[in-house]
């Protein structure tokens, strides 16, 4: 018999398999076209090196901000991090194996209350309490880039951690391509549902192109 990996190690294989930039990564920018129901807003977006945001030629505040959030959320799952600075200190243990062959990951010692499932060798279910939102991302399709799997059709549903009571779910599918060495968002369709509220909001990106290396 092969000695069972430790939850630890089935969990850092899943966490180093993720696509990531590496820190060759020069930035890139991109033309965005926003749509939200009949609306449509276009402008100028900007991932620095230093990974830094910049959105320009939008006009409404709260749409540009929709589109720097956007962004921000891409970047810190593009983001190359060290297993250890992250999760070193944390103690983890197996739970149960779902219907779907999903294993969980019990986490003791994260500050986020954070629980995993995962497939293989691909996270599919993160669990965190923060505050006042407890929040589920349930992934059921990933693209397989060659250097690690992107999250392609994922489901996040928030709740009130004190009752129970779901406030959001909100529905993604996203789009890759690979620019120069680079894969690098496309599009993303967003559908929420809140409260009843339901909206669907679309992410294009052309005209990609990588910074030049000098560019900070």
């Amino acid at each position: 018999m092969t000695e069972q990996k430790s939850a630890k190690e089935l969990f850092r294989s899943a966490y180093e398999n993720r696509y990531t930039w590496d820190t060759e990564f020069p930035g890139f920018s991109a033309d965005i076209e926003l749509k939200q129901g009949d609306e449509v807003y276009t402008g100028k977006v900007w991932v620095k090196r230093d990974m830094s945001v910049e959105v320009s030629g939008v006009e409404d505040e709260q749409v540009k901000e929709s589109i720097y959030t956007q962004m921000r959320d891409v970047i810190t799952h593009r983001k190359r991090g060290n297993f250890e600075q992250a999760h070193g200190k944390n103690e983890f243990s197996l739970g149960e194996t779902d219907s779907n062959g999903a294993m969980e990951i019990l986490v003791k010692g994260d500050a986020m209350g954070s629980n995993y499932k995962i497939r293989g060798t691909e996270i599919c279910q993160v669990s965190r309490v923060m505050g006042r939102v407890a929040f589920t991302i349930d992934t059921h399709e990933s693209v397989n880039t060659g250097e690690g799997y992107i999250a392609s059709r994922y489901d996040a549903i928030f709740r009130n951690p004190q009752t129970g009571e779901v406030t959001n779910e909100l529905e993604f599918e996203d789009e890759y391509e690979k620019i120069g060495n680079y894969y690098i968002m496309t599009h993303q369709v967003v559908r929420s549902n809140e409260q009843g509220k339901q909206t669907t909001t679309e992410f294009k990106y052309s005209n990609v192109k990588l910074l030049e290396p000098a560019v900070v």
